[in-house]
């Protein structure tokens, strides 16, 4: 890939490191002003987004995966491989690069359990249509296990290209995978040279019983319910109740009201109201209604 800047002045060696900074390599001799240093930064981001758009148009995917922002916001690495022998226009160019980082995953092993990992993964690889099966892939390959100082199956790939995954086979002998539920695809000897080793998650605990109503509720239903006024009235008692019934803080107040009892038989309760006296009003109406006889009124009463 052809920029229109001095690429191979941008990356003086053959295979250049960018981190999350993405700063250009200090010279030896010489000095750099800031004004230079921000010209020169804003030049690595442009390599790094059209590395990342070359890549995701390679594999077809919808939008890129690399980018300036993204490795600024993450704390990932990426090797970048230049073309030491064509020089268009003395500017230099990109062959491809190999993006990698250090991920938390959950992947399961070949009995199925879970395990928590976090390995060095591939993000993202490419090479130049134009540049493919040159060995400038193996190159860069090699390069990046020798500085992250990782074996081929210590690994966990990204959403590898069939590409990719012929790559590896055919280089470093790795065809058996161990399947997964995420988009990483790991293989055989991921486990058995994990370092760190591998976490096993701990099983979950057993959900335990599931109570019908709270505490709060089984008060609340313990409480008896009061019959009408007045045949809740009866004697007080010695002893007030152990839990007296809430007043009303409404206004007005409504007769003072004894313990419950029992509602009453109905012969007592008959009884009870033939013994009532009459009213004061029903008297004056006897007293004053001419018609009325003593019979009357004694039935009446």
């Amino acid at each position: 890939m052809e920029f229109p800047f001095d690429v191979d002045a941008l990356f003086p060696e053959p295979i250049t490191i960018l981190d999350q900074h993405l700063r250009a390599p200090a010279r030896r001799t010489g000095t750099t002003t800031s004004a230079r240093s921000v010209d020169l930064q804003q030049q690595i981001m442009t390599v790094v987004d059209e590395l990342g758009k070359a890549s995701a148009k390679a594999q077809h995917l919808p939008g890129p995966i690399t980018s300036a922002s993204r490795m600024q916001s993450n704390r990932h690495v990426m090797y970048v491989l230049k073309d030491t022998s064509a020089r268009p226009a003395g500017k230099g160019a990109i062959i491809g690069f190999l993006k990698v980082g250090y991920k938390k995953l959950f992947v399961l092993d070949d009995r199925g359990a879970h395990n928590e990992v976090e390995p060095l993964c591939i993000l993202d690889f490419y090479i130049h249509e134009s540049l493919q099966r040159h060995g400038h892939g193996l190159k860069l390959f090699r390069y990046m296990l020798e500085k992250e100082r990782v074996e081929p199956h210590q690994l966990a790939i990204d959403r590898p290209s069939e590409k990719l995954l012929r790559f590896l086979n055919k280089h470093y002998n790795l065809e058996s995978t161990v399947p997964q539920v995420n988009n990483f695809v790991i293989f055989e000897g991921f486990f058995a040279h994990q370092h760190p080793p591998a976490r096993k998650l701990p099983p979950k605990k057993a959900e335990g019983e599931i109570k019908p109503y709270s505490s709060s509720d089984r008060e609340f239903l313990k409480v008896a319910v009061e019959p009408p006024w007045p045949l809740n009235r009866a004697p007080r008692r010695a002893t007030p109740p152990a839990r007296p019934p809430p007043r009303s803080s409404s206004l007005g107040s409504s007769p003072d009201r004894g313990p419950l009892r029992p509602f009453l038989p109905e012969q007592e309760l008959l009884r009870s109201l033939r013994l009532c006296p009459p009213h004061p009003t029903a008297r004056l109406l006897l007293a004053t209604d001419p018609g009325g006889s003593p019979a009357q009124r004694r039935r009446t009463r």
